[in-house]
């Protein structure tokens, strides 16, 4: 009488078997894993060119800026501000007002004038609403240095910017400020909504 255990242990050729699935996996998965490899590549290489294209773009944008600048401060900008009833013989770039006696300083960009009215103008490459807001205190300030000088000029703002979200352009508008804005290979002045605010 035999006694001897049968197992169940997988014989050669089942292990066999599956070492080979196992290989064939692997290859498989290596693979995916090269052409994935690839694809990455592929893909660095494209978000590369965008990114050059688009530092490329932010900079015609800022060498743009340059430009509208510049004709802001040539007669352009008083002929543009002609057409909506100001006569402005002055174009002053960076006006800065440093009142340490009443503590009031402040920096304007540019400011169109004559002897009753003056434009203070605030350019920024990409304008915020945090930064028309802070133009509307520069506003205030401005008025309250004229008032305690004896100034009587009457103050308007206006701002300028090449990026300006639609929020903050009608942020700017509807506090009756104009916007100045690139329009092709010069630039454009939108009036506020209603009447422009004095200062």
């Amino acid at each position: 009488m035999n006694t001897t255990k049968k197992t169940n242990a997988p014989n050669f050729d089942t292990v066999w078997a599956v070492l080979q699935e196992i290989a064939e996996s692997q290859k498989e998965t290596d693979r995916i894993l090269k052409e994935t490899a690839e694809r990455q590549k592929e893909t660095d290489r494209i978000l590369s060119e965008k990114s050059m294209e688009l530092n490329k773009k932010i900079g015609a944008l800022t060498n743009l800026f340059g430009e509208i600048d510049e004709r802001m401060l040539a007669p352009d900008l008083c002929d543009k501000f002609r057409e909506f009833g100001f006569d402005f013989p002055r174009a002053n770039p960076n006006v800065v007002i440093n009142d340490r006696t009443n503590n009031i300083s402040l920096e304007i960009d540019i400011m169109l004038e004559n002897m009753d009215k003056a434009m203070l103008i605030e350019a920024k490459t990409e304008l915020t609403s945090d930064r028309v807001a802070k133009h509307i205190e520069r506003l205030g300030k401005m008025r309250k240095y004229a008032d305690l000088r004896g100034y009587r000029q009457i103050f308007f703002g206006a701002v300028a910017g090449i990026v300006v979200t639609g929020e903050t352009r009608d942020y700017a508008l509807n506090q009756g400020l104009y916007l100045i804005e690139p329009a092709g290979d010069s630039f454009a002045i939108v009036p506020p909504v209603g009447e422009p605010k004095e200062w």
